[in-house]
């Protein structure tokens, strides 16, 4: 299978956020796949916006972009189609066309995005 991104790397923070999320939810190892050849494919290589990724504003940071994915389908969540719940963090650098996940969540645990971990990291 050809891959959409030249590179995608998620930071330690996100893995550990995905280890957690994922024992409640069991399809979300399937689900972020699903989500990257869809949504970010759409959005970022075909620039189609269907209004589920954000840019992230705020953060004093010109390269890379940050955005926030609300529409995250997640089979777990039976009935929810992608207004899950689930919340994707991550940023793209265009030129080296690089995804890096940053934090998942799920919206009911905690109500925004760690910003402290994005102005650390960017």
């Amino acid at each position: 299978m050809k891959t959409i991104f030249k590179e995608i790397k998620r930071l330690p923070e996100f893995d550990k956020d995905f280890k957690k999320l994922s024992r409640r939810f069991p399809s979300l190892d399937d689900d972020l796949e699903i989500f990257i050849k869809t949504q970010l494919k759409l959005y970022h290589k075909l620039g189609i916006d269907n209004s589920g990724i954000f840019e992230i504003q705020g953060l004093n940071n010109i390269f890379p972009k940050t955005y926030k994915a609300k529409k995250f389908a997640c089979r777990s969540l039976k009935g929810h189609g992608v207004k899950s719940g689930i919340r994707v963090i991550y940023a793209y650098w265009e030129t080296e066309d690089r995804i890096e996940l940053v934090e998942i969540y799920f919206k009911g645990d905690k109500e925004g995005e760690d910003r402290v971990r994005m102005k650390r990291d960017y």
